[in-house]
């Protein structure tokens, strides 16, 4: 059994130092993440504490181990959209990682207008791009978080990279490509 797997356990059975360990491993990631969606510090970290008293009062709740993660970054993302609806905010993302966009931004113009085009899509859409390229989660873990079918989580990423080529692929692509 894995340190952190043995952490977890103990942790559902009551250990709060247990806890306390795991989720000083895990702040880095919640803070970037909480980041991501409110967009200053004051709000990421009234994201971050809620999320670790949420943690605290229901781990016990938490049936798989394996899930801690996932389950640790679901509430993460819920506390995050509820002072965005408290706020009446929009969802922004900080950063995606942009080489995994087929084509490298090499602007800031270019990366401007990339993430114009990011926080243009639906909240669905935005959701899957900030926790595949920033939280580096993979499909499953994903629709983990989200608690949608991974079919729907893969289609809606798909559709994001898909809305954010056509919206930049005449400002960028086609001009790199088209013989002059």
């Amino acid at each position: 059994m894995a340190v952190n797997e043995k952490k977890i356990k103990q942790s559902i059975r009551g250990d709060r130092e247990a806890l306390l360990f795991l989720l000083n491993q895990e702040k880095e990631k919640l803070y970037r993440a909480a980041y991501s969606y409110v967009r200053n510090r004051a709000d990421a970290l009234d994201v971050f504490q809620q999320t670790v008293l949420l943690a605290i009062e229901s781990v016990h709740q938490l049936r798989e181990p394996k899930y801690f993660t996932t389950w640790l970054m679901k509430i993460c993302i819920n506390a995050s959209l509820s002072v965005l609806q408290k706020q009446k905010n929009v969802i922004l993302i900080d950063e995606i990682k942009l080489s995994t966009l087929s084509t490298e931004i090499a602007t800031s113009d270019e990366k401007l207008d990339l993430l114009d085009v990011i926080y243009g899509l639906d909240e669905k859409y935005k959701t899957v791009l900030l926790l595949k390229y920033y939280q580096d989660l993979t499909y499953e873990q994903i629709a983990e978080v989200l608690g949608e079918p991974i079919g729907t989580v893969k289609s809606n990423g798909k559709r994001a990279l898909a809305k954010i080529k056509k919206t930049l692929k005449g400002a960028y692509i086609d001009e790199r490509t088209r013989p002059i």
